[in-house]
């Protein structure tokens, strides 16, 4: 089964082919990072114009890239939530369109459902049931992945997202938007013990996690040296920003993957990216004897390829949509789509 996948919630336009939920045909991805960076962060109007601009050219190069027509197409798959819902809207608007000129079927995906799918693409092997942590700029949760299409969230942030955290702290140091990728490389120089930075913890939530204190502790902490004249020792400041980080991150979805017995841990999102979490996360499952799937750098950040490999599952278990599909910016992972949701 070949599916047409679309992916617009942030700052990625994206468009795939994946064949039986498993293997890449096409991976085409338009990244606005340069059009944000002078902002900052993100400007959903700006988001939104540039998905518009982009995704129909995208399609076709996926098509191209691939070696298929439109006919040979038998799906189509949405990111429709959650995200920046203007940016959502594109596409979903337009996956609608391609699905009704094709008559194929149209299948809704949660962004978040496709995160944990990119491991389904590099690992062939995988299969539910495991725990998964997914990190990323909007989302970070430890979910129960009992099926396919089965989750539930054991945990999740109580406010800012790891990602997010991320690129304020990164704005604090002075570096581009994103931020992810120059903390990774500032923090390799770094003494990741020459400052102490809080690891929250959720009386009677042992899987909930909080990263605004964190962020506020590295804004006082500049702000504290700005004011003195004290030289701040950035690489050291990011080394032991990310190790706080994945302090929070770590072992809470290791104890989840004891209590529930699976021996099986998938990480996703964009801060799988990090070089320092992916480390932690490897010498911690050693260490258990415990299976980790990481998906690839490539897989980290948003794709549509990740909505293509989720959807072929939603599809099997019957989750397709008609023309009054809507996006939404904001949804639970373990809410799947049923028809009677629609409106």
């Amino acid at each position: 089964m070949k599916i047409l996948a679309f992916e617009s919630t942030c700052d990625e336009t994206a468009v795939a082919i994946v064949e039986d939920g498993r293997k890449i045909l096409a991976d085409q991805v338009f990244s606005q990072a340069k059009l944000h960076a002078v902002y900052g962060g993100v400007v959903p109007e700006i988001a939104s114009r540039s998905h518009v601009e982009a995704i129909s050219l995208l399609t076709d190069r996926a098509l191209a890239e691939a070696g298929l027509t439109r006919g040979d197409i038998d799906a189509v798959a949405v990111a429709y939530a959650p995200g920046l819902i203007g940016a959502v809207l594109v596409g979903v608007n337009f996956a609608k369109a391609v699905a009704s000129v094709l008559g194929v079927p149209l299948i809704p995906v949660h962004h978040i459902r496709g995160h944990m799918a990119a491991n389904y693409l590099a690992f062939p092997e995988l299969e539910p049931p495991f725990i998964c942590l997914a990190i990323s700029g909007g989302n970070t949760l430890i979910a129960d992945v009992r099926s396919y299409t089965d989750m539930v969230i054991l945990g999740t942030t109580r406010d800012d997202a790891a990602g997010e955290c991320f690129d304020k702290t990164a704005r604090v140091l002075g570096l581009p938007y994103p931020g992810g990728k120059p903390i990774d490389d500032l923090s390799q120089g770094g003494d990741d013990r020459k400052y102490t930075f809080p690891v929250a913890q959720v009386e009677g939530r042992p899987y909930d996690m909080s990263f605004s204190g964190l962020k506020t502790a590295v804004i006082n902490l500049a702000h504290h040296a700005e004011q003195t004249g004290e030289e701040l020792d950035r690489a050291s400041l990011a080394a032991s920003f990310t190790r706080a980080v994945s302090e929070s991150l770590v072992p809470r979805a290791m104890q989840a993957v004891r209590e529930k017995g699976y021996g099986k841990l998938v990480v996703a999102g964009g801060v799988a990216a990090n070089s320092r979490i992916r480390r932690d996360f490897r010498e911690a499952a050693e260490a258990e004897g415990i299976a980790l799937y990481v998906p690839p750098l490539r897989l980290c950040g948003d794709n549509a390829a990740m909505i293509g490999a989720q959807g072929y599952y939603e599809y099997l278990s019957g989750a397709c949509a008609d023309s009054s599909l809507n996006a939404y910016a904001v949804m639970d992972i373990s809410k799947q789509y049923r028809r009677e949701d629609r409106g």
